[in-house]
């Protein structure tokens, strides 16, 4: 292709509401601009991008055995109440109604959709397993778009759905879309982790994520250099990092720490390790009828609370933090100065694992400006319900027992779940056994964020000129740069002769046949993140030579005009190789 066909829009400034990387550079480069808050046209070289991520994709779900089809973004609300999700589903639900007064909504994700599909298509064993897939367009209202197509309303996913006889089949197909989605990621060149992650709204009895490592990822990932453990942050398991609770050594002796709220301050007055200190934290359920159901939650005072763990004790699920009023009902006392010695018999107290190791701690006395020292379990206070509160660290031991976690920042570009029967019971989605009984299908749901693995790739790719694309996401593999193409006649048929024996081989070229200067022409191309440019001019044809430079290379090589095809050819390959 010649950039005069092609639509080239970059710009020297990023505009003043880009806060990230990959947003600053997609609208410098030309690849996107904005509609609206979260909403983005894609030029044409960002569409090129995408289409390379979706054919990607494509060849990988089929080679897995799965079947593309396509559903429609607008879904009628009766599905999602079905499964309850009209309700529970939040205000990144876009709601809609049609000119009858019928609810509608705008797809974020097609559950309910592929589920009433299945039992309409689906009556027999002998039609199972089966996965359906699509790349579609969605829409999720976020309260606050930002990062440009990070964290868009508007945005392409590749969506696939299993549906097998029974749980064993499940997990089969889950390990397929598994692998499957490793080859993707390899195949685009990106550096990812596989990561336990928490089901969220989706539900399911198990889930796995993948994350493209970045600097500027909204995730963190605990992981263990020394094994292949790996979890979102929301999911690693925190062990405990004492193993037997001590014996008391102190008497509990309550302490005055005067306008002390918090467990820094406390540790520092009292001159005692922040290790020493238990964070008292009172949270409310409502119920339907008669008063919240409250919770305190026990942490180390260096220690943060992980909320979707909490969310799994029983009964906390929809659960807040208490009001000033059910803290005074609750402890007699402002927050700041709550503990769990002594607490009402109506709150229920759950301990950290650690925490429950703890003995002659610290914690508040439930009582404005005092905290008790030297408080132990089973003489203070009764035995706490002990459950997996807090976030893990650096140096936590890893639950796979093979050696220390550390923590990385990732961005989510896919994540696979195994949905059970969730939606099939609630929907009544069901096929005839072998015996010619009912079965609830078992269902996989599988997503690959396709226009967010540009944005991915950016903020893992990229220096002070602009993108670094992996050769299997570029808008175009190499770029032909001549000097004085619309004057000198020599450089005009060289490089159109090299483009044409390029595009014969099969290579995805563009010549910048604009007749812009040197140094703007080299600034766009390298802004645009083109792998490899080609340099023709009339100095280097006088002695039979073209420069050729990669895209992270520090100096350009001088190659024979009769030998630069085969140089170019050779280093796509080359660079396609060390990403499959």
């Amino acid at each position: 292709m010649k950039a005069s066909q092609s639509f080239l829009a970059t710009l020297k400034e990023a505009p003043s509401d880009a806060e990230v990387v990959s947003h600053k550079l997609m609208v410098r480069a030309g690849l996107i601009r904005k509609l609206s808050a979260g909403i983005y046209n894609y030029l044409p070289l960002g569409l090129k991008s995408i289409r390379k991520v979706e054919n990607i994709i494509r060849e990988e779900m089929n080679r897995a055995g799965a079947i593309e089809l396509l559903m429609p973004m607008i879904q009628p609300a009766e599905l999602w109440q079905e499964t309850g999700r009209w309700e529970k589903m939040g205000p990144e639900l876009l709601r809609i109604k049609d000119r009858h007064d019928r609810d509608f909504l705008i797809q974020p994700t097609s559950e309910e959709v592929v589920t009433d599909l299945a039992r309409n298509e689906i009556k027999s064993y002998k039609q199972l397993p089966v996965n359906f897939y699509q790349i579609q367009t969605k829409f999720r209202d976020e309260r606050r778009p930002r990062f440009g197509i990070m964290r868009g309303r508007e945005f392409s996913m590749k969506d696939a759905y299993s549906f097998d006889r029974d749980t064993e089949g499940l997990k089969k197909s889950y390990q397929i879309m598994f692998d499957a989605y490793t080859r993707i990621f390899k195949r685009m060149g990106l550096k990812f982790r596989a990561v336990t992650a928490d089901n969220g709204a989706i539900g399911g009895s198990g889930s796995q994520e993948f994350h493209v490592i970045a600097d500027t990822g909204e995730d963190a990932i605990v992981y263990c250099p020394t094994s292949d453990y790996a979890a979102n942050l929301e999911a690693a398991e925190s062990l405990a990092l004492l193993a037997n609770r001590a014996d008391a050594n102190q008497a509990m002796q309550k302490v005055a720490t005067p306008d002390q709220t918090n467990c820094a301050d406390v540790a520092k007055l009292l001159n005692l390790p922040l290790e020493d200190t238990v964070k008292s934290l009172l949270f409310a359920a409502d119920q339907e009828e008669g008063p919240a159901k409250l919770f305190m939650l026990l942490i180390r005072g260096d220690h943060e609370l992980n909320e979707i763990k909490a969310s799994k004790i029983a009964g906390m699920g929809e659960s807040r933090f208490a009001s000033e009023a059910e803290i005074r009902q609750a402890c007699n006392a402002p927050a700041g100065y709550l503990g769990p010695v002594g607490v009402s018999v109506n709150v229920t107290v759950v301990a950290d694992r650690t925490v429950a190791n703890m003995s002659d701690f610290v914690c508040g006395a439930n009582e404005a400006g005092h905290h008790l020292t030297g408080v132990n379990w089973g003489r203070d206070l009764p035995e706490p319900l002990v459950m997996d509160l807090r976030n893990a660290v650096v140096g936590d031991p890893s639950p796979d027992g093979k050696g220390v976690v550390d923590i990385c920042r990732g961005i989510e570009v896919g994540h696979v779940f195994q949905l059970g029967t969730n939606y099939s019971e609630a929907m009544g989605c069901t096929y005839l056994d072998q015996q010619g009984k009912s079965q609830a299908m078992v269902m996989g749901c599988y997503g690959i964020g396709v226009t967010r693995l540009l944005g991915a790739a950016i903020e893992q790719g990229h220096d002070d000129r602009g993108i670094i694309w992996p050769i299997s996401m570029a808008p175009f593999e190499v770029v032909i740069c001549p000097m004085n193409y619309d004057k000198s006649e020599a450089v005009k048929a060289a490089a159109d002769q090299l483009h044409d024996e390029l595009v014969a081989a099969g290579m995805d070229v563009v010549l910048d046949d604009r007749g812009e200067r040197p140094g703007a022409m080299f600034a766009d191309w390298e802004l645009i993140g083109i792998p490899f440019r080609i340099v023709i001019g009339d100095r280097g044809l006088a002695d039979d030579q073209v420069e050729f430079k990669g895209r992270t290379d520090a100096e350009s090589q001088n190659i024979p005009l009769s030998e630069i095809k085969a140089k170019v050819i050779a280093a796509v390959d080359k660079a396609k190789k060390l990403i499959s």
